[in-house]
């Protein structure tokens, strides 16, 4: 069967071919087969030799009148194969460069279909290197004239034209094989075509009528497997046993009265959510999105506090140890004066450097730290949890799925809250995270000022660093962000660890700068970032190890240099860490973007300051292959299916998802066999956590 069949075994491909389709994620048959078009070009019109105009591409229909072929006396070794071809009303010339081979194919008299592109060559219409099919009666399909052609992403070593041909040949042998998973009356319900009709025209079309039918139900079928293990996990979580908190209790309400602010109407409405979730016996699992700056942190202590004033311990999980760091910190200074059991609140910090480590995980261990906050060190063996009852993952997106479901089976059935600051449209994360419940801020705090975002070009450097100074000489700071630490020649990059010399001896002699990245030890990060927050330094120069997290309200100014190396929901998340004061802040972007992807990346910065908005842009710009990636849902990439374009397909693939599960939750009957295999073939980590027996 095609699943199981390595592509090596396939006519034309081989051993040492098949590692070439490996690097593209093609493994078996099964992988070719869904290997899609990235295009498409009509080639069904065909045009007469009399109408070709200069500069456009045709498809034409002609006679051989003479063929030839000759060595370049240029060009030592190069040869030119040459054709006039004519119809009823004009000759044309064709050309090909080096490809003798293809003489034999061009007999006078026989009749061709060729593709190219018309050009004028002394002062005669000519076709340089043009596709072509011999048209005759034995030639029972042709692949790449006189249809609808698809074009591929190439695996090195293959032509468009060899790459048809090898589709074609698997098509003709395993489409009479093709079982199709989905089930008989929801292909009729939805109007669908059969798998293999589907697989024929998305690979060479009839019609384009047939194609779009074609994408259709294969983006269905991607959906509907998307959702499956999604909502067979939270019909697990539903009949698990979990914990009933008491989330009146003084301590939380007292922490609340204590903050000197006023929490906005969205944070109110999500502590509700949670509230509810803390209240009943089953485990909570929530995501939190909000925007960089909307208040995330603060509803995650307070949910904390709930947990806590039931007897129970919170961990808090953060991806990098410059964000655990900073929220341990926050929680010191914010918890101070409130108790349980007439005790403080005993807070702990686990991170890969700290001292006596051995004690921390003993205090875990018998319950006398209530909070620990951490980060991957958290997920070590001996850390283990007395009575664990609620978990909190920041920045989900940063870790894997296998290393965020570590943390949960510390304990029985804890809470889960995960949060992101990296938000996208609430009707499409219902969709994609259907697992998990979803709560969304979209309010910020009163006084957070939007951000100016200006962009310059790398000859302009000097204009960024002048509004740079100027903040700095009111007492403010700055950021300098650079995507490498070394500079890198290949990528023209300025390393951060060369440009902080520069800048610190000529650009900006005079003021104080430090320099922060990955590659320093804990306690070395650890001391730059005090000496930021004491305001001993002006500026900061760092990679983007600032990324997520960091807060500090007189940084009201970021340079980002090469702003085209990061993605736009990074630069986004960079841009978050200023404007958190009262002062008005700049984030400067530097750039000499050449390509249409960056540009627009640049320009939504500049236009856009909502988070969610942004998020939907760059799905716009990216596609959900790359937005969606594995170790963000712990889900094979999207090969097909838009879900920002095809949101209400995906809403009734899952409906149909939802349906089935609860007909038959652990897909026993015999008619859904297929999709049981299918469904463990696709997405193997989620295997036991399925109902599936």
């Amino acid at each position: 069967m095609p699943e199981n069949t390595s592509v090596r075994y396939l006519k034309g491909v081989g051993p040492k071919r098949s590692e070439a389709f490996a690097e593209l994620g093609i493994h078996t048959l099964e992988d070719l087969l869904y290997y899609f078009p990235r295009r498409y070009v009509d080639r069904t019109n065909f045009c007469r030799l009399s109408d070709l105009k200069e500069g456009q591409s045709y498809t034409v229909k002609a006679k051989i009148l003479t063929s030839r072929q000759h060595r370049s006396w240029r060009r030592r070794g190069f040869s030119i194969t040459e054709a006039i071809v004519f119809d009823e009303m004009a000759k044309l010339t064709c050309v090909w460069f080096n490809q003798p081979y293809i003489v034999d194919s061009l007999k006078p008299g026989s009749s061709l279909i060729l593709y190219g592109k018309a050009e004028k060559y002394g002062g005669r219409m000519q076709f340089s290197n043009p596709e072509f099919e011999v048209d005759s009666e034995e030639t029972e399909e042709l692949l790449n004239m006189g249809r609808i052609v698809p074009i591929y992403s190439l695996v090195q070593g293959f032509s468009q034209r060899s790459m048809r041909q090898l589709v074609r040949n698997l098509l003709d042998e395993f489409l009479p094989k093709v079982n199709d998973c989905l089930p008989v009356d929801l292909l009729k319900r939805h109007n669908l075509l059969s798998l293999a009709q589907s697989l024929l025209n998305i690979h060479f079309p009839e019609s384009l009528a047939l194609q779009k039918q074609a994408y259709q139900r294969l983006s269905f079928e991607e959906f509907f497997i998307f959702q499956l293990p999604l909502v067979l996990r939270k019909l697990k979580k539903n009949n698990l046993q979990g914990l009933s908190h008491n989330t009146e209790g003084k301590i939380a309400q007292d922490f609340i009265i204590s903050l000197p602010f006023q929490l906005t109407p969205a944070q109110l409405k999500v502590i509700a959510e949670i509230k509810a979730d803390m209240q009943i016996p089953q485990p909570m699992h929530r995501l939190l999105q909000g925007d960089v700056g909307s208040g995330k942190t603060v509803v995650a202590l307070i949910a904390s506090l709930m947990a806590i004033q039931g007897g129970t311990q919170v961990v808090f999980m953060a991806p990098t140890e410059i964000l655990a760091r900073q929220h341990y910190n926050k929680i010191l200074s914010q918890f101070a004066g409130l108790k349980y059991k007439g005790k403080p609140i005993n807070a702990a910090l686990l991170i890969g450097g700290v001292k006596e480590k051995e004690k921390l995980i003993k205090g875990i261990n018998d319950a006398s730290i209530s909070l620990v906050v951490g980060t991957h060190a958290l997920l070590s063996e001996s850390v283990k949890f007395a009575c664990l009852g609620l978990v909190i993952i920041d920045e989900q997106h940063k870790f894997g799925v296998s290393q965020r479901a570590v943390l949960p089976r510390k304990g029985a059935n804890p809470d889960v809250l995960i949060m992101t600051a990296t938000p996208i449209p609430r009707t499409l994360a219902i969709t994609l995270y259907g697992d998990l419940d979803i709560s969304v801020i979209n309010q910020l705090p009163a006084g957070r000022k939007p951000v100016k975002t200006i962009c310059f070009t790398h000859n302009q450097k000097d204009q960024a660093y002048k509004l740079a100074k100027e903040q700095l000489l009111k007492g403010r700071q700055a950021f300098v962000i650079y995507p490498v630490i070394e500079e890198s020649y290949a990528l023209d990059i300025a390393g951060a660890k060369k440009m902080f010399s520069q800048l610190r001896d000529e650009q900006f002699r005079g003021f104080r700068l430090g320099l922060i990245h990955g590659k320093l030890n804990s306690l070395e990060q650890k001391e730059v970032m005090q000496k930021f927050e004491r305001k001993e330094l002006d500026m900061l120069i760092s990679t983007t190890i600032l990324e997520v997290g960091i807060d500090i309200p007189n940084a009201t100014c970021m340079i980002i240099e090469s702003a085209e190396r990061f993605g736009l929901s990074q630069l986004h998340q960079l841009r978050g860490r200023i404007g958190r004061g009262e002062s008005e802040s700049i984030c400067l972007l530097i750039s000499d973007a050449k390509t249409e992807e960056s540009k627009m990346r640049l320009s939504a910065m500049a236009q856009f300051q909502d988070g969610f908005r942004i998020s939907e842009e760059d799905l716009k710009i990216r596609g959900p292959g790359e937005f969606f990636g594995s170790r963000q849902h712990g889900l094979t990439e999207l090969k097909i299916g838009n879900p920002l374009a095809q949101m209400q397909l995906l809403k009734s693939a899952r409906d149909e998802a939802i349906s089935l599960l609860r007909f038959d939750p652990g897909l026993k009957n015999s008619q859904f066999t297929l999709l049981k295999m299918k469904l463990k073939t696709r997405f193997p980590e989620y295997e036991q956590l399925m109902l599936i027996g």
